[in-house]
């Protein structure tokens, strides 16, 4: 059996750069075993330190398969994003008919520099040599029990928030949170972030302000919102008359 390698990059409304890349992948039964992702160089197997995820604070993971070691698959695929000049966004584990592993990687120092999603964003050939170098680190470090396809790619302009420093980056843009205990009395909110103070986010929705715990947020992700409809220019559309 011969699971999929596919490298994705998006272009700044979310769609495909190109089409799809696929890589021949051999096999994981019980574990990637001889995967071919997109990543890059070969040296990661040196790395022995653990990943340099500057996050202070996270939320809670997303659902994925119950038998996956979520801090021991990012020490597996943070030092290889990095050997690419890329950082590690989120990964994430789902089944669609046959398990997919999901790896968002941006440009190295997004976070840091506070990027934008234009500027972070990563083309396919970035993404295709990630894949291929992880694939190898995949199989060696075994974290995945069954079979899978991998999948890396850019987040795209709706990327998901998942740390403190992704909010603090994203201030001033859209967002929608899904909230676990609400306020109130709503539990999916969307609106403009504003300041992290304490443990507490401060999203606008219009002329209402909510203070939202942050361990209450159970998913966040950007909200795309299209621009203005461009006017059509006067005198633009004149009709002929019959002569």
């Amino acid at each position: 059996m011969k699971p999929r390698a596919v490298a994705r990059a998006q272009n700044d409304q979310g769609g495909l750069i190109s089409a799809t890349e696929r890589a021949i992948v051999r096999a994981p039964i019980g574990g990637c075993r001889e995967a071919d992702p997109n990543s890059g160089g070969s040296h990661f197997f040196c790395l022995t330190h653990p990943p340099r995820m500057s996050f202070m604070q996270h939320l809670a993971p997303p659902k994925s398969s119950p038998l996956i070691d979520r801090d021991r698959l990012i020490a597996v695929v943070d030092p290889v994003v990095r050997a690419h000049g890329a950082e590690l966004v989120d990964f994430e584990i789902k089944n669609e008919g046959g398990w997919i592993l999901r790896v968002y990687v941006e440009k190295l120092g997004a976070s840091a520099e506070r990027m934008s999603t234009k500027q972070a964003a990563v083309d396919l050939d970035l993404c295709a040599g990630i894949a291929r170098d992880l694939s190898p680190a995949l199989d060696v470090a075994d974290p995945i029990p069954h079979r899978y396809s991998l999948e890396v790619s850019s987040p795209g302009i709706e990327r998901p928030l998942r740390t403190v420093a992704d909010f603090v980056r994203f201030a001033g843009q859209k967002a929608k949170l899904k909230l676990g205990h609400g306020v109130g009395g709503q539990k999916v909110l969307v609106g403009t972030l504003g300041p992290i103070k304490e443990g507490v986010l401060t999203i606008e929705d219009g002329s209402r302000s909510y203070a939202v715990p942050f361990d209450d947020i159970i998913a966040a992700r950007l909200v795309f919102e299209f621009g203005p409809a461009s006017k059509p220019k006067p005198g633009g559309s004149k009709k002929k008359r019959k002569s």
